[in-house]
């Protein structure tokens, strides 16, 4: 049996782990829906619709933001959210070949 070599490249795989991780919680989930109904939001916004303590609310946005899941664009006292939907698409995508889906 022939052996295949397997190489990573780590920066991607730690990109990839870190956009999963951010799209693999459940209420993480809810606020991309939060933020997909209004297209761009702000923090206020999200916690007080979903019900939510805004310090966690701030620190799911944080790392979405830090994943690229999210884009942010500060006005005045607010930050304003929106979803990366080309990020989350190539996502969805990868994952459905990676499964046999594609």
């Amino acid at each position: 049996m022939k052996k295949t070599k397997v190489t990573f490249n780590l920066e991607k795989l730690e990109n990839s782990q870190d956009i999963l991780r951010a799209l693999a919680h459940p209420l993480r989930l809810k606020i991309l829906k939060c933020i997909d109904d209004h297209e761009i939001t702000h923090v206020n916004q999200i916690y007080k619709k979903l019900k939510m303590e805004q310090s966690i609310c701030s620190q799911h946005l944080r790392i979405m933001r830090n994943a690229g899941v999210l884009l942010s664009v500060k006005s005045g006292q607010f930050v304003h959210y929106s979803i990366d939907y080309s990020l989350v698409s190539r996502t969805i995508k990868a994952l459905n070949r990676f499964y046999g889906r594609a």
